[in-house]
């Protein structure tokens, strides 16, 4: 548990959880005093028990949670929304119409084509030449060219400004890197746009803990993971 300040806002999330981390990070970019809660999580049980807040709130069972004042949200995206309404600068949403349309369309492939890939190959790292493992990681290599492709003339961020689709796809990218499969040199853009991303206060703040549980878990760190530890 981790306090910052005013409780009236309060994140529940997890030491594991992507879309916790993506919640934690936009609300650390907008600079608002937060009240985190890690739900309880072990290699043999993961989140079970379920947290009762988050079981009451959450039909889905799952982090992150928000709670701000009588109300009650989860899902990451609503938390997007949600933060970008009530606090609205810094703005995390392009103020064009047709600029935020596509960056939320990013935010939603990141998480509904990208990360599902991801998923796929959760318990595969070991097996690479599994049919299923190739099939994963052939379809998050193309993605990762048309996120390269993004960052074309110039720009730093995928949606030009830096924005909720940063974020989103940061996560996503870094959880496909610990089931094996990393952007590579071939996406020069992407690597210098991961960089980036890597040195802003909010992501790390949020990332750093996050492999550092991960290394006193026991669990396996990519030798690109372990880079992103401070020294």
């Amino acid at each position: 548990m981790v306090e910052f300040g005013n409780h009236d806002l309060k994140l529940y999330s997890g030491p594991l959880s992507m879309f916790g981390a993506k919640a934690e990070i936009a609300i650390r970019e907008k600079g608002v005093p937060f009240h985190l809660e890690m739900v309880p999580f072990t290699r043999s049980h993961a989140y079970d028990p379920k947290h009762p807040e988050v079981l009451r709130i959450n039909p889905k069972r799952q982090v992150p949670v928000l709670i701000h004042g009588d109300l009650e949200i989860f899902d990451s995206t609503q938390i997007f929304e949600y933060l970008e309404d009530r606090f609205p600068n810094p703005p995390l949403w392009p103020a064009d119409s047709a600029a935020r349309a596509r960056a939320r369309l990013l935010e939603l492939k990141s998480d509904e084509v990208f990360f599902p890939h991801v998923i796929r190959l959760m318990g595969l790292q070991d097996l690479p030449d599994d049919p299923a493992s190739i099939a994963a990681r052939g379809a998050l290599a193309s993605f990762y060219g048309d996120m390269d492709r993004q960052l074309a003339d110039g720009r730093e961020y995928l949606a030009g400004q830096y924005s909720f689709a940063d974020i989103a796809f940061y996560m996503a990218q870094l959880f496909a890197l610990r089931m094996g499969a990393p952007m590579t040199e071939a996406r020069p853009q992407l690597i210098l746009w991961r960089d980036r991303m890597t040195a802003r206060p909010a992501v790390s703040a949020v990332v750093t803990p996050m492999i550092e549980y991960i290394v006193a878990t026991g669990m396996k760190l990519p030798k690109e993971l372990s880079k992103l530890l401070p020294m």
